[in-house]
C-alpha cells in the first residue's frame, strides 16, 4: 500500500481523520436531507465540496457516491506520488466497492415516471447511478486503462475490493490497482428502508450518543458516507520507482454465512471462516495480530455475535479492539475500505484509535476495547473485518512494511 485517499465525516486527509478519530466523539448530527423522517440524523462529510473539488459541470453530472470516489482516488495517487505521465497504462486497474445504487437519483426519476411523465426522466439517470460508474468514472478521470470494475457485497464491499485488487497483483495482471470503496448512505429511501428493518439507532435527541458499538445500550447503527481509495502495488514495482510503502496487505479471506438475508449467523461461523482464511493466507496465527479493527456496527445482534467470535478465536481476551463506526457512522459499501485505511494509519503510528460511547459491555462478552483516547500498542500485524447483508464476510491482515 503506497497511497491513501480519504473523504470521511472525520476529514479528508489522514492527519485530520486521525485527529478526529482520536477524539472519540461521535460525529452524528441532524441531517437536513433526512428532515421529517423517523431517523433524521447521520454522519456527514461536511468539509467536502464536490463543486470546488471537481468543477461545476462534473459535480452536476455525477451522484454523490461518485463525487466521493473521484476525490479519494485523486488523493490516493497524490499520496503515492504517481505522476500523470505514469498513469496511462493498461496494467493499472481500479477495483471499488459500492453497496448499492444511488437511491436518491432513482427516487427522483421514478417519481417522474410514476407521475406519467416518462419524457421528463433524465437520460443521465442510469449512467450516473449504477454502481459500476464509481470505478468507471475514476478511470476516465485519471486515465488509467487496466481492469476496471465495482464489487458489491453489501457492507463487505470495500474490504472485498481490496482483497480482489491484491489478487490481481499476485496474478501478475496488474502492477498497480486503485482499490477501496465509496458510498453515501444519506438517501431518504436508504434511511427509510433501514429504519423499517429496525437497523438504525433512534437516538434523535442525542445523535452524538447514537453510535455505540459493543455497548449494552446500543440500539442500531448511524448512517454515514465517505470513500477511501488505496494504491496497491506489486512490491517490486513500488521499489523500482522508489515509492514509500505504508503497509503490506498480507492476507485476505472471504466467505458466506448461507444463513439469512439480513441477520448474521448466530455463531458467526462464516465470519470466523473469513478471518481464519485471511490469517492462513498471511501465514499468521491469531496471536500474531496486535490489533483488531472490528466491524462493530452498534446493532444488538451483530455486535454480540462478533464479540463472541473474537473471544472464541483467541480462547480468551483478544488484542486491543476499536470500532470506528462509533465516530464516523456506517458508510455501508465504503466502510471496509475506510477502516482498512485507518488500520494502516494505526500500524504507522503504533496506536489504536478509541471507540466512542462505550460505557459498559455485555456480561460474558467483554473485549479489550480501546476507549477514551488512543492507546500505544507495539504491533506488526492488524486484522480488519467487514460483514454484510446476504451473509457476506471479508477480512484483511495488514502488516508493517
Amino acid at each position: 500500500m503506497t497511497g491513501i485517499g480519504l473523504v470521511t465525516p472525520a476529514g479528508t486527509d489522514p492527519d485530520s481523520v486521525w485527529k478526529n478519530m482520536a477524539a472519540a466523539r461521535c460525529l452524528a448530527t441532524p441531517d437536513p436531507d433526512l428532515a421529517g423522517l423517523p431517523v433524521a440524523f447521520s454522519c456527514q462529510a461536511e468539509g467536502f465540496d464536490p463543486t470546488a473539488e471537481l468543477g461545476r459541470r462534473k459535480a452536476r453530472r455525477l451522484d454523490r457516491f461518485v463525487h466521493l470516489a473521484l476525490a479519494a482516488a485523486r488523493r490516493s495517487l497524490a499520496d503515492a506520488a504517481l505522476e500523470p505521465s505514469a498513469r496511462r497504462a493498461p496494467r493499472i486497474g481500479v477495483v471499488l466497492g459500492v453497496g448499492g445504487n444511488s437511491l436518491e437519483t432513482y427516487l427522483t426519476e421514478f417519481g417522474r415516471l410514476c407521475e406519467g411523465r416518462p419524457k421528463a426522466v433524465s437520460p443521465l439517470a442510469l449512467p450516473r447511478s449504477v454502481p459500476n460508474m464509481a470505478a468507471g468514472e475514476v478511470a476516465m478521470d485519471l486515465g488509467v486503462q487496466g481492469p476496471n470494475f465495482t464489487i458489491s457485497s453489501a457492507c463487505a464491499s470495500g474490504t472485498t475490493a481490496l482483497g480482489v485488487a491484491r489478487d490481481l497483483l499476485l496474478a501478475g495482471t496488474c502492477d498497480i490497482v486503485l482499490a477501496g470503496g465509496s458510498e453515501s448512505a444519506r438517501s431518504r429511501m436508504t434511511a427509510t428502508c433501514f429504519h423499517q428493518l429496525r437497523a438504525l439507532s433512534r437516538r434523535g435527541d442525542h445523535p452524538d450518543r447514537a453510535s455505540r458499538p459493543f455497548d449494552t445500550e446500543r440500539d442500531g447503527f448511524v448512517l454515514g458516507e465517505g470513500a477511501a481509495v488505496l494504491v496497491l502495488e506489486r512490491r517490486e514495482h513500488a521499489r523500482s520507482r522508489g515509492a514509500r510503502t505504508r503497509a503490506l496487505l498480507r492476507g485476505f479471506g472471504a466467505s458466506a454465512d448461507a444463513y439469512h438475508p439480513t441477520a448474521p449467523h448466530p455463531q458467526g461461523h462464516g465470519a470466523e471462516q473469513a478471518i481464519r482464511t485471511a490469517l492462513a493466507d498471511a501465514g499468521c496465527r491469531p496471536h500474531d495480530v496486535g490489533h483488531i479493527n472490528a466491524h462493530g456496527t452498534s446493532t444488538p445482534a451483530g455486535d454480540a455475535v462478533e464479540a463472541e467470535l473474537y473471544l472464541r478465536l483467541y480462547g480468551g481476551t483478544p488484542p486491543p479492539v476499536t470500532a470506528p463506526k462509533s465516530v464516523i457512522g456506517h458508510a455501508l459499501g465504503a466502510a471496509g475500505a475506510i477502516e482498512a485505511a485507518l488500520t494502516v494509519l494505526a500500524l504507522e503510528r503504533q496506536q489504536v484509535p478509541p471507540t466512542a460511547n462505550l460505557l459498559r459491555q455485555d456480561a460474558g462478552r467483554e473485549l479489550d476495547i480501546v476507549s477514551a483516547g488512543p492507546r500505544d500498542v507495539l504491533m506488526d500485524a492488524a486484522l480488519t473485518t467487514s460483514f454484510g447483508f446476504g451473509g457476506q464476510n471479508a477480512a484483511l491482515i495488514l502488516t508493517t512494511p
